[in-house]
């Protein structure tokens, strides 16, 4: 049997998925609050709420992965996956691939809020690489609980016990 993830691991795999959809249903505000602000109109109260929570949910994203990853370098021995196969590397990959994506959405959300909007069409381009990555890793999952009928969800449900 595969080992199970940590308590700490599990939650904060839970509250990015949490968090990012509240992404993607307040980003829009963004460009309405500053084309009302380029046409020297007031934007609407509550584009601005979503815009600020927008922000923050994005920086809290931003910080709980890299707690996330933070926790897999020193868990390695918890999580190490032995590349059996393809499917092993490819699942390694993938998770890889969303550290990287999401740190990075953070880190340009970031840089456009508060330093250069500039990098605002990166943002938008990120927000769809890990909309792929997002509905490849929703198929995996179900790929995994349907089809193989393994434990690979139930890792990331139901954590490890420590040993006394």
């Amino acid at each position: 049997m595969t080992p199970r993830y940590s308590l700490s691991q599990i939650v904060l795999h839970w509250a990015v998925a949490v968090l990012v959809p509240i992404q993607y249903w307040t980003g829009g505000s963004i460009e309405r609050t500053h084309h009302a602000v380029h046409m020297g109109l007031s934007p609407d109260p509550w584009d601005v709420i979503q815009h600020q929570i927008h922000n923050y949910a994005g920086i809290a994203i931003g910080a709980l992965m890299v707690a996330r990853l933070t926790l897999r370098i020193f868990h390695r021995g918890a999580l190490k996956i032995s590349a059996r196969g393809p499917v092993d590397r490819l699942a390694q990959a993938m998770h890889f691939a969303f550290y990287a994506a999401v740190i990075a959405q953070a880190a340009m959300g970031f840089v456009a809020s508060y330093f250069w909007f500039g990098i605002g069409s990166f943002h938008v381009l990120g927000s769809r690489v890990i909309l792929g990555l997002l509905a490849l890793h929703i198929a995996a999952a179900a790929w995994h609980t349907f089809v193989w009928r393994d434990e690979t969800v139930d890792r990331m449900i139901i954590p490890r016990r420590t040993t006394s």
